[in-house]
């Protein structure tokens, strides 16, 4: 049983508010990292000449390492307290983003994002776990949806708020953003919040936790890097191979244990198995269409930051109208039913939006957006709470947990299967006739780094070939994403229950749960 330092009275402390708005602005910060990056990754590459890898990196740096160390922080926090370590962790994303906004070449940019990755992977499970010794039982609700719809609010934000501040300051802006939200939700963690610890909580697992992270991270690098280097590629085989190893000796590890960090036996109820692979899809899918989406509409389109921001709402808003509506379907026609349509929905927004051209513009491109959105938060919406109802209570902690981590490694490798699948299509695509060397290495390095050496070379031609051959590669990633998105439907159809899923699983924190932070 929990042992929790802080007496009755300091929990209805009146300035337990104040400690929660500061909580709130700190998962805001959260929210805002899902996106904002994806807004600023273009100019970020024009200005330090990141190739699509690259790119990929900045992305896939923070959900790996989030992935990996989500769950050993918030048992860090239980036994060391939640308090100190959720400080730890808010000063760690405070400097990653001071390292991110100071960089001045590629590699430190990733790291920023990897320790960045760090730092969230603490304060998200803790920012709930703290909330127990702060409210009574009867308020405890009202704090976790504001924390929750705090998450959920700033992923839409996040591109309009960042492509404000690069049409106005340097691509550093978007990390200096979270430094005073983040300095404000430390001062208040170190005087508003009290301490609280659990002694009987199980020790972290370092092995379980190294071999996901290398596992991942072997699985990510030999997908960025196959394009480029070749898929025969020594370093490309040896991350493929290296990555089954570890991953093996992940599975087989936690199959033996007596308190598994990851329960991977909850695998084998259908229910939550076959609801896991439809939320994960849709991670999936949301990462890679937010990776890919701004590169065409700077590039191609030749929007601005902050007009990139806007055009990416249309996706945002269908999620977020779908979130509403989500529980009353289900509710009506069962998960299964709602789950099926929306994957049905989400392949026919995908293949519509192949039908993209360089001249399509940018009302095509909104149409297939929303249509998009409101697939994804349809499947992702019932098929989260479907996952928890397939489980016992006692296997709700073990079960959150496994979503929460198979669901970020999926949003990984959306950001690194759909960018490399483009990245080869726009490099076999590209004329790079007349090009010196260096200059046709930048132009096949990335669309952006074309459109440089096209402004700066006067070569209508090479803009016009990068233009037609990035269009290529995202129509041919949007097939993908259709042809896995029948799939699914059909599996989900197959393999889920077909009762109707009670009530109170949805209401306000599942229709925010999919499209906050810890998604």
């Amino acid at each position: 049983m929990a042992t929790v330092t802080s007496s009755a009275e300091s929990r209805l402390d009146p300035r337990r508010w104040w400690a929660l708005g500061a909580l709130v602005a700190s998962m805001l910060v959260l929210g805002f990292d899902m996106t904002i990056l994806n807004v600023a990754l273009p100019t970020i590459a024009a200005d330090l000449g990141a190739s699509t890898g690259q790119q990929q990196w900045m992305a896939d740096a923070y959900i790996v390492v989030f992935a990996a160390l989500m769950l050993p922080a918030g048992l860090l926090g239980d036994r060391f307290g939640r308090r100190r370590m959720l400080i730890g962790g808010l000063g760690v994303f405070l400097a990653a983003s001071l390292v991110g906004a100071l960089a001045s070449d590629v590699t430190w940019v990733v790291v920023a994002r990897a320790l960045m990755g760090v730092g969230g992977a603490f304060v998200m499970p803790l920012a709930m776990s703290v909330l127990p010794s702060l409210f009574p039982r009867d308020e405890q609700t009202r704090a976790i949806g504001m924390i929750s719809a705090a998450s959920a609010l700033g992923m839409p934000l996040g591109p309009i708020i960042g492509g404000w501040l690069l049409n106005h300051f340097w691509w550093g802006s978007v990390f200096v953003l979270n430094v005073p939200m983040v300095a404000i939700g430390i001062t208040a963690c170190l005087f508003l919040l009290p301490e609280s610890r659990d002694p009987a909580a199980p020790k972290v697992d370092t092995v379980s936790t190294a071999l996901t992270t290398l596992g991942l991270g072997s699985l990510i690098y030999a997908i960025i890097e196959g394009p480029g280097r070749g898929w025969s590629d020594a370093l490309v085989v040896g991350g493929f191979a290296a990555a089954v190893v570890l991953l093996t000796g992940l599975v087989l590890r936690e199959r033996r244990g007596t308190r598994p960090m990851l329960d991977l036996s909850l695998l084998a109820h259908r229910g939550f198995l076959s609801n896991a692979l439809a939320a994960t899809l849709g991670m999936f899918v949301l990462a890679g269409v937010l990776f890919l989406l701004p590169q065409y509409l700077q590039a191609v389109l030749g929007t601005d930051a902050l007009g990139t921001g806007v055009r990416i709402v249309p996706l945002m808003g269908g999620m977020l109208l779908a979130a509403r509506l989500a529980q009353p379907l289900v509710v009506r026609f069962g998960a299964r039913s709602v789950v099926s349509a929306a994957l049905v929905v989400l392949a026919f927004a995908a293949f519509l939006g192949a039908r993209t051209t360089v001249d399509s513009g940018y009302g095509f491109t909104a149409l297939w957006l929303s249509i998009a959105g409101v697939g994804v938060a349809f499947a992702m919406i019932p098929a989260m709470g479907g996952a928890m109802a397939a489980l016992d209570k006692d296997q709700a902690g073990r079960g959150s947990g496994l979503l929460s981590t198979v669901r970020q490694t999926g949003s990984a490798l959306g950001v690194a299967l759909l960018g490399a699948l483009v990245a080869g299509a726009y490099t076999d695509r590209l004329s790079t006739a007349g090009l010196t060397g260096p200059a046709a290495e930048t132009a096949r390095d990335s669309v952006t780094g074309a459109h440089v050496v096209a402004a700066r070379l006067g070569d209508h031609a090479l803009a016009a070939s990068a233009n037609s051959a990035y269009v290529h590669g995202m129509d041919l990633a949007l097939v993908v994403i259709g042809v896995v998105a029948l799939a699914a439907a059909l599996l989900s159809a197959a393999l889920m229950p077909g009762r109707v899923l009670p009530v109170g699983l949805s209401s306000s924190a599942a229709e925010v749960a999919p499209i906050s932070a810890d998604a």
